[in-house]
């Protein structure tokens, strides 16, 4: 297949990333692994009948981030605090977000903290803040993953950074 060759590539680029990015999102290391394994063979399906992906990276976060929602559905009844608890954080998982934006946020936290201030973050502001600061991913890429205007991508961040710093507080709340 002519296209076999860019795939394997983007596999070996996007992998650990879309990974992380799931774990971060449903809490669940194996359910992750399952997750961006399913992304894997629908791009590969989707190859296979002949369609080609001109840009891997947004193709594969939005295919993500459709399974992601397609779990969430699933489940539904199961609070997303207590998958927080059962599972630990990955290390590093979030130095980013803390060290990346230190002087906007002026804080600092514990990156242990941050997945439970996060997690009550409104959703639009949460998913652009993981995909920015967690996932590395630029605005312009956000918006191609989630096929919005670059500008609605940048003022989802500039807010969720303006509702962390107005939240750090509820940190000392457990």
């Amino acid at each position: 297949m002519k296209h076999e060759k860019a795939y394997l590539e983007a596999f070996d680029k996007y992998a650990d990333a879309l990974y992380r990015h799931c774990y971060f999102r449903v809490s669940d290391p194996e359910r992750a692994k399952d997750i961006v394994s399913d992304v894997f063979t629908k791009t590969w399906d989707y190859l296979v009948k002949g369609n080609t992906v001109e840009n891997y990276k947004p193709f594969l976060y939005r295919t993500l981030n459709h399974l992601i929602i397609d779990e969430y559905r699933k489940k539904k009844t199961e609070s997303l605090d207590a998958l927080l608890d059962e599972s630990e954080v990955p290390e590093g998982a979030f130095a980013e977000l803390v060290e990346g934006s230190r002087e906007e946020l002026e804080f600092s936290i514990d990156a242990r903290d941050v997945p439970r201030l996060i997690e009550k973050m409104p959703d639009t502001h949460r998913e652009v803040i993981v995909m920015r600061f967690v996932d590395g991913l630029m605005p312009r890429e956000i918006a191609e993953v989630l096929g919005v205007p670059v500008n609605t991508i940048s003022v989802r961040i500039h807010r969720g950074i303006a509702w962390l710093s107005e939240n750090v507080d509820q940190l000392g709340k457990r």
